[in-house]
């Protein structure tokens, strides 16, 4: 995504905020078959400036009030704000990404993002609310093994998929973490989780 960008700084250290979304949105769904919004696969849709800008929250109060179906998926809990908007949704899931159950390994691989803990708190709070609610566990980052027991009670579904890009080799060989990385890893971390949430009547994708 850079290269269309024309920005000099290194990767993530630089946000594009595109003002006009919420227009060119309302726009744009007059002229399409209602169809699953997904918020947002590129794209953090509740980044830090989210909280100033409120753009997801203005294109999400759109959707729902023309009854378009959406899944969110983010990484941080900011997306309890928009509780409220949530449960108006006609068909509205929300989506953590959770890709280990400790923390040290998040501030390994994901050093600026929230904790797993608020995470999963905000997992468990969307859920008693009533929303359909989801843990996308990808990539698979090493210690995962306990997120069966911790998410029971707190999602519908997970997702789960391995590291499938190399710009994170360079912490695995850093840390001494190379096991995790192999085709042996993610096969039977695979294996191992989906046996478990089977057994907690938890489906995985």
């Amino acid at each position: 995504m850079k290269r269309f960008s024309g920005h000099k700084e290194p990767w993530g250290q630089f946000v594009d905020v595109k003002v006009n979304a919420p227009d060119l949105l309302r726009l744009e769904i007059t002229k399409k078959k209602t169809g699953r919004v997904w918020i947002s696969g590129v794209c953090d849709p509740y980044q830090p400036l989210e909280a100033k800008y409120k753009l997801t929250r203005q294109c999400l109060e759109i959707l729902a009030g023309d009854n378009w179906p959406v899944t969110i998926q983010t990484r941080s809990p900011l997306v309890l704000r928009d509780m409220d908007i949530l449960k108006q949704g006609r068909d509205f899931e929300v989506g953590l990404s959770i890709t280990t159950a400790d923390d040290g390994i998040r501030k390994l691989f994901e050093p600026n993002a929230p904790r797993i803990k608020e995470r999963i708190k905000a997992l468990d709070e969307l859920h008693r609310a009533g929303i359909r609610t989801y843990a996308m566990i990808a990539p698979i980052l090493p210690k995962v093994e306990s997120l069966a027991e911790i998410l029971i009670g707190k999602v519908d579904y997970v997702v789960l998929d391995r590291m499938n890009y190399h710009y994170a080799d360079w912490v695995y060989r850093k840390y001494g973490l190379e096991d995790y990385m192999t085709d042996d890893y993610f096969s039977g971390i695979e294996g191992v989780l989906s046996t478990a949430f089977a057994k907690l009547g938890i489906r995985c994708q």
